[in-house]
């Protein structure tokens, strides 16, 4: 089975490295002091802050693993040599919706996509749907919310 590729911005990546210092360090310590201080309360096997602080001992270690995962399989979106003749990851986009409103997009990785900050993934139905378009390409997508057509204003 192809696993899908795990495309990232620098931006991303520099993210990703703090998320994995920040729980190698001190969430992995403060998730031993919890076990600790369960274990100082007497018998574990009926101690609900001792399974709480288990699970979030394993929590944090699948959290590790899953960013460690990430970044040691990440492709790189090169963002100073993007090419503004059609979209592709990397790619800000400017596009206008059937009824006027223009919104800007940046097309990322699934591991970094978060709408609210203008950043959507490539395997989204709009960023799908964007990949490989050109300036004035019309675009119909299929979104969750009903069929959203759209043209492509500016790519940079």
């Amino acid at each position: 089975m192809t696993e899908k590729p795990i495309y990232l911005t620098k931006e991303g990546r520099a993210r990703l490295e703090a998320e994995i210092e920040e729980l190698e360090t001190v969430g992995r310590k403060d998730v031993a002091e919890r076990i600790r201080q369960a274990k100082e309360l007497g018998d574990i096997s009926e101690s609900g802050e001792y399974e709480d602080a288990k699970n979030k001992q394993a929590f944090l270690e699948g959290r590790i693993r899953e960013v460690r995962n990430i970044l040691n399989n990440a492709q790189m979106i090169d963002e100073e040599n993007s090419d503004t003749r059609e979209v592709r990851v990397g790619s800000s986009v400017t596009i206008r919706y059937e009824d006027g409103d223009e919104e800007e997009w940046m097309i990322v990785g699934a591991a970094e996509a978060n709408p609210r900050n203008g950043k959507i993934s490539n395997e989204s139905p709009i960023g799908s749907a964007l990949l490989g378009k050109k300036p004035r390409q019309k675009v119909s997508v299929t979104t969750p919310s009903g069929i959203a057509k759209l043209t492509v204003i500016k790519i940079r």
